[in-house]
């Protein structure tokens, strides 16, 4: 009997602090203040982007191209293919009627 008094007791305090609760006065900006404290996070978030403009990756594109053009002509040169004969008879890998990736 006892446990179901205090029991009782609590959600009575539980109602009775439910009766204290009172609206509250919001000012009629907080809607405003709020939308654009979010807005200024999502455009510091740009920031971090903003440096890696439009000529920089056409910059960084030409440089791409360029360095795949030299590394094709040096893969194609004959000088390529010498040195990769001469290590391949140093280690003893090369085979004489063999096909190879680079011919």
């Amino acid at each position: 009997m006892e446990i179901n008094k205090k029991i009782q007791d609590k959600i009575n305090d539980t109602f009775e602090s439910m009766d204290a609760i009172e609206t509250v006065k919001v000012s009629p900006f907080f809607k405003d203040k709020t939308m654009k404290r979010l807005f200024a996070e999502k455009e510091e978030e740009q920031l971090i982007w903003s440096w890696f403009s439009p000529k920089l990756q056409l910059a960084t594109l030409v440089c791409f191209i360029v360095l795949n053009v030299l590394a094709f002509t040096q893969l194609n040169s004959n000088e390529h293919d010498s040195d990769i004969n001469d290590f391949a008879e140093t280690y003893g890998l090369s085979s004489g009627s063999g096909t190879s990736l680079f011919n």
